[in-house]
């Protein structure tokens, strides 16, 4: 219990106690998102996005399957009309997959045990332990997007999943985003197939929550590839941007 207290507590101190960071978000986010506008938070966590959308008068479907997460969302947008909180993961077909829980660093409990192996080998993870799980339910973004409609904006962040969610999508949507951890590598590029697959996009990246873009010019698939190169042998997390090339 002392380990989930303090895992919330940490991830509520990252995610809303950083000021600058979320003028940095308003910034970036506003190049996706206008008043009225809809948007989805695959992996919601404590709302950190869910805070800056709403500031940029977007409406929101606020997705999050972990039970600790989903009190404080519901704590702090469970009266607001514009935000719509979805107690489920999200994957490849719907139906129910367990949730493995880290409860001291609940940001990285997933549903991919492939992703476990994965990420246990990189030092960064040492510290990490999946200490119990739970049974969820599934959705995909098509189900998502049957119910609440087609998204300006879609932000993955299911820490290794991020294939199994995109393959649940057949609408292009017009800005999306996907995260990006090096030690996971080839995933991140099977993600970058299937958006490639939805439309013509171009691509940024963002490192390390920095909520800054990388390159000053937005990249095709191939130039995205060679940028994440670039950052790859540091093994910090960030997220890759897509945008429709005539949005």
């Amino acid at each position: 219990m002392l380990a989930r207290a303090w895992g919330i507590t940490r991830s509520l101190a990252v995610y809303h106690g950083q000021p600058a960071k979320h003028r940095r978000a308003r910034q970036l986010y506003g190049q996706f998102l206008s008043p009225g506008d809809l948007a989805f938070d695959i992996g919601a966590h404590v709302g950190g996005r869910v805070r800056t959308w709403r500031r940029l008068g977007a409406r929101v479907v606020a997705v999050e399957p972990q039970p600790d997460c989903l009190r404080v969302l519901r704590l702090g947008f469970g009266r607001d009309a514009d935000v719509v909180i979805e107690p489920t993961a999200v994957g490849a077909r719907s139906g129910s997959a367990r949730l493995e829980l880290s409860s001291a660093t609940p940001t990285v409990s997933t549903m991919s045990s492939s992703w476990i192996e994965s990420v246990t080998a990189d030092p960064s993870f040492a510290g990490v332990r999946w200490d119990r799980s739970v049974e969820v339910p599934v959705v995909t973004l098509d189900d998502l997007v049957a119910r609440h409609g087609v998204p300006a904006f879609c932000k993955v962040d299911v820490e290794g999943f991020e294939v199994d969610v995109l393959s649940g999508l057949s609408h292009p949507v017009r800005g999306l985003s996907f995260e990006y951890l090096p030690p996971a590598h080839d995933a991140a590029l099977a993600s970058l197939d299937l958006v490639e697959q939805l439309g013509a996009y171009r691509y940024n990246y963002s490192p390390v929550e920095t909520m800054r873009f990388a390159s000053e010019n937005w990249l095709d698939a191939a130039g995205l590839v060679r940028l994440l190169e670039t950052y790859r042998p540091a093994g910090r997390s960030g997220d890759v941007y897509a945008r429709l090339s005539d949005s």
